[in-house]
């Protein structure tokens, strides 16, 4: 497992973004299979029915462990970039009937802040140059595109619904573009989403020089 840091150039100078790089096997073999996935301590951790973000990062986890390698980006923007409270604060409005674009955009905050450039610098560090990318999201198509690195196939993430998540997956579907496993073409690379940005600035992120590296032991089978 590897960690790092990274800087908005045109953000606060003390703000500073995190991410995880998890990695299984020889990633450079072939083109690896990579999941960028933005944190969701409400799914991932407490396994909330309100989003796929849990099923979505075991099913990454899943696949990459049948290929035998692989990467999975692990970053650190808690509701599509506006942090854990202010998501809980969305989740009330969304509670009172606004989807979840409606609930961020009553509370000040874009559709969608995040941004991708930590990430495609994290891939760039592992010397990724092609890779089978699981996603929805077109936003992430594009980054990953912008920054040279190829993609060789979209690999879906399209997860079961269940009828507390029903609204969500159809909002990010109709309001934010994500595609469906019928949809495996890409989007034109600098193409503007709903949250109304291009994402030919995906690269405004900048690592910072240490990388901390934490090896994991193996746990025996059985």
């Amino acid at each position: 497992m590897l960690a790092f840091e990274g800087r908005h150039a045109n953000r606060n100078a003390k703000e500073v973004e995190t991410a995880l790089a998890l990695t299984l096997g020889d990633i450079h073999r072939t083109p690896p299979l990579v999941r960028i996935h933005s944190q969701c301590t409400t799914g991932d951790v407490f396994h909330s029915l309100r989003c796929d973000c849990h099923d979505q990062l075991h099913l990454a986890l899943r696949v990459i462990a049948e290929q035998g390698a692989g990467v999975i980006v692990y970053e650190h923007q808690e509701g599509r970039g506006i942090g854990l409270m202010e998501k809980l604060r969305a989740y009330q409005l969304q509670d009172q009937g606004m989807d979840t674009i409606e609930a961020n955009l009553q509370l000040g905050h874009p559709a969608d802040l995040r941004d991708y450039g930590l990430s495609v610098e994290v891939l760039r560090f592992l010397k990724i140059r092609s890779l089978q990318l699981m996603t929805n999201n077109p936003e992430k198509i594009d980054a990953v595109q912008l920054s040279g690195i190829e993609i060789v196939r979209r690999v879906s993430a399209e997860v079961p619904g269940n009828p507390h998540s029903a609204y969500y997956l159809a909002t990010k579907r109709d309001k934010l573009g994500h595609l469906s496993s019928a949809a495996t073409g890409f989007r034109l690379v600098g193409s503007h989403s709903a949250r109304g940005t291009s994402s030919g600035d995906a690269g405004r992120s900048t690592l910072e020089p240490g990388v901390a590296i934490l090896n994991l032991p193996q746990i025996p089978n059985g």
